[in-house]
């Protein structure tokens, strides 16, 4: 059974770090692309992050450019997304999403229906 389980969401001040977990049991990394996207309360659904099934070349929403970073871990079949400098906007719920698309280099937030895969997300608040 293909699951994803998200976990390291919380409360955190702004400026803080938080780091997000996604664990990918029953997928191998070399074979599905990877990507976190986020919904806030009465917003729609936005990629946050992506990373290639291939040489991992990795994707970023500008709003989160130079503040988040996404790695993998193939053999624990982790996928990991460091959030420095967070700001009340990046709160909302944070999900992880695998891809069965078979284009190695593929890696996009345009569309949340490229992925075929969601885990059941996780909460990120920022405030003080």
């Amino acid at each position: 059974q293909l699951q994803l389980v998200e976990s390291g969401g919380g409360l955190v001040e702004p400026g803080g770090s938080l780091r997000l977990s996604c664990a990918a049991p029953g997928f191998t990394l070399a074979y599905h692309a990877i990507a976190w996207f986020r919904q806030a309360p009465g917003k729609a659904r936005e990629g946050v992050s992506c990373i290639s099934s291939g040489d991992g070349s990795n994707y970023y929403a500008d709003s989160v450019k130079g503040r988040f970073t996404i790695s993998r871990d193939s053999a624990k079949k982790m996928v990991y997304l460091q959030m420095n400098s967070l700001k009340p906007g990046d709160t909302a719920v944070y999900y992880c999403a695998a891809s069965d698309v078979v284009d190695k280099e593929f890696c996009t937030l345009t569309w949340d229906d490229d992925y075929d895969y969601w885990g059941q997300g996780t909460q990120v608040t920022v405030s003080a």
